[in-house]
């Protein structure tokens, strides 16, 4: 039997807290280490045939459970035979049935990519479509063979072979010049179209004729057949989270006014032409739907993005320079720089001069906690123009009042006292009243500043008038995710975004990694703007524990501000070192209280769904992974 490390006399107990130290749960160390005693004690146990045959399965496990849960999503949430054939019945009774355009650039693909591409419109079963096809030029014999074919077969099928190859954008703009419907969609040469895409963008036409760019979910198809895999379920429409990277994407439906108004796909920009028609397309509409539905599979070629983001490096730098030429056409002084991965941007404003931040520290006694939070604000804070206001809490420990003596004559450092019984709301709101400054940030004494530009990072979005709430990533001591933004919903009423994930991780679709859009963030570290506090009433003092920081940011949503999250603010957050856990009865009572008044407050957003999550997710753990 294997004994501890340190030998047969080690107490058990302090084994433990060793072992947690050098390998906290939840970190990579702790699963590498896990991984490697529970092999070696197989090893010794059973010997090396058994290991392998167990790693083996494990391997094996792992894949498909991986895969057979969105095999499940897949046969639970998408239409059989027999729905397919009443949606189709249904799609002829429809009042409004306008022509859509599928617009397909072609140049040498294989020849079943082709194929099957050209037959998922055949298939679509919404008949109302026509499919402009222009090939630019190919040299393969098969593909104009192909595409003549099917267009001898079915009159709505168009087709125009150029005399040499114009690049995407100017084969692209070739086949919209066959165009007559109303709506125009795009489909790649070797990427297929779910039978009832068009069924589902036409039904949410005839809901709101108003719309004028619609996009969908999507998934990958691999390189040769029909299996699925990597769903990207989207949220609804995010202006900060599509410039740091293309997430609508695929499958997009635009009304043929705006393309014709925006001049069509603009040269100049291949391999990210997408990206660019869309943020031209958003400066002329903003009637734009989501339909939370897997329309379009991407076929994940090898030398296709969908495979390898490294695939296209040209395509990254057309999208920046695609997101450079939106900004300056919105007048932004801004730059944009490389995202955290290959495929995402940073888009950093220029902060205006002179612009005061007070950051509120409520805190009662735990003196250690908000030693060390005010030292990391003071040595780790590259933007200067802020000061920090404590708010004692009627602390009674002699060691606090030893170090309020310490600070008493650092010149940012203010303290106030707020002698009535914690509520946390009351608190931040009396912290407001006593400050002046255009900014506020409303910072836990638990916290722990990581990144140097944290306060510059907030701030360059909260100067924004059309932003009113900014949060930050937060990160468990032991380089685990505490906050990656809130998402309304999980669990009843709102839960952190990939909580527990590991610090460095990207987070489903990258989304912990970017600059993006979200309902709520949290005010264990927020920055508002003092008008937009103001004009929304501040925090509600009725909740003094617990969701008064979610309540604040859907009161900012509800007057039409953005709350954007931003990794690029990072802090460590000691959270159960300050906090503990509702465990008494009078906790329990009080914590059901709030969760029944924002239940009974936000019950519209509560039962429509998070506009920034996707209803195809689970709201039972704050993982992304499936709603099956």
């Amino acid at each position: 039997m294997l004994k501890p490390i340190g030998g047969p006399n080690l107490n058990p107990m302090k084994y433990g807290q060793l072992r947690y130290k050098i390998f906290p749960n939840h970190t990579k160390r702790r699963h590498l280490y896990d991984l490697i005693l529970k092999s070696i004690k197989i090893v010794v146990n059973e010997g090396w045939r058994s290991f392998f045959e167990k790693f083996k399965n494990r391997i094996q496990k792992q894949y498909l459970n991986k895969h057979f849960s969105y095999e499940s999503w897949i046969a639970k949430n998408e239409p059989d035979q027999a729905q397919l054939k009443a949606m189709q019945l249904e799609a002829q009774s429809w009042p409004y049935r306008p022509m859509i355009s599928i617009i397909m650039p072609v140049y040498n693909p294989n020849k079943y990519d082709l194929t099957e591409s050209i037959k998922s419109v055949l298939n679509q079963i919404y008949d109302n479509w026509e499919l402009c096809i222009a090939d630019g030029g190919s040299d393969r014999a098969h593909v104009k063979e192909v595409i003549e074919n099917f267009e001898r077969n079915d009159h709505r099928v168009k087709f125009v072979l150029l005399s040499k190859n114009h690049g995407i954008a100017g084969n692209t703009n070739e086949a919209l010049k066959m165009a007559a419907g109303e709506y125009i969609g795009f489909l790649d040469h070797d990427d297929l179209l779910a039978p009832f895409a068009l069924y589902e963008v036409v039904k949410l036409l005839n809901k709101d004729l108003a719309i004028e760019f619609l996009y969908s979910d999507e998934d990958k198809v691999v390189p040769h057949g029909k299996k699925r895999h990597s769903p990207h379920f989207k949220p609804d429409w995010s202006p900060d989270t599509l410039l740091s990277y293309n997430y609508a994407c695929h499958f997009s439906v635009i009304s043929r006014k705006v393309v014709e108004r925006i001049g069509g796909v603009r040269e100049g920009y291949d391999g990210a032409q997408d990206h660019d028609l869309i943020l031209r397309v958003v400066q002329k509409t903003s009637n734009v739907k989501r339909i939370p539905k897997i329309l379009y599979h991407w076929r994940a070629a090898y030398t296709s993005v969908a495979s390898d983001a490294s695939a296209k490096p040209y395509a990254y730098l057309a999208g920046k320079k695609a997101i450079t030429e939106y900004l300056k056409s919105q007048g932004s002084d801004a730059v944009v720089l490389d995202g955290k991965f290959m495929g995402s941007y940073r888009v950093q404003y220029k902060i205006r001069p002179l612009q005061k931040v007070s950051v509120i520290i409520p805190t009662k006694d735990k003196v250690h906690l908000l030693r060390r939070c005010v030292s990391s604000i003071l040595s780790r804070t590259a933007y200067k123009s802020h000061e920090i206001l404590i708010v004692d809490n009627q602390s009674r420990e002699r060691e606090t009042q030893d170090f309020y003596e310490s600070i008493a004559n650092e010149e940012k450092i203010k303290i106030i006292h707020y002698d009535k019984p914690f509520n946390f709301s009351a608190i931040n709101n009396f912290a407001v009243r006593c400050t002046d400054s255009e900014y506020l940030v409303f910072l836990n004494n638990d916290t722990e500043v990581v990144s140097r530009e944290w306060l510059s990072a907030m701030l360059e979005f909260a100067q924004r008038k059309d932003v009113g709430a900014v949060g930050a990533k937060l990160v468990y001591p032991n380089n685990s995710i505490q906050h990656g933004g809130v998402i309304i919903g999980i669990g009843g009423v709102a839960g952190h975004s990939h909580k527990y994930f590991p610090r460095s991780s990207h987070g489903y679709m990258g989304r912990l990694a970017i600059i993006q859009n979200l309902s709520a963030v949290t005010a264990a570290c927020m920055m508002v703007r003092r008008e937009v506090f103001e004009e929304v009433g501040g925090f509600d003092e009725r909740l003094s524990h617990a969701f008064n920081d979610v309540d604040l940011c859907l009161k900012i949503r509800e007057k039409g501000y953005l709350v954007i999250y931003t990794p690029y603010a990072e802090l460590y957050h000691h959270e159960s070192l300050s906090r503990g856990y509702e465990d008494t009865p009078e906790q329990k009572v009080r914590f059901a209280s709030e969760i029944k008044f924002m239940q009974d407050r936000w019950k519209s957003i509560l039962e429509a769904g998070d506009p920034y999550y996707n209803p195809n997710l689970t709201l039972d753990k704050e993982d992304f992974s499936l709603r099956l």
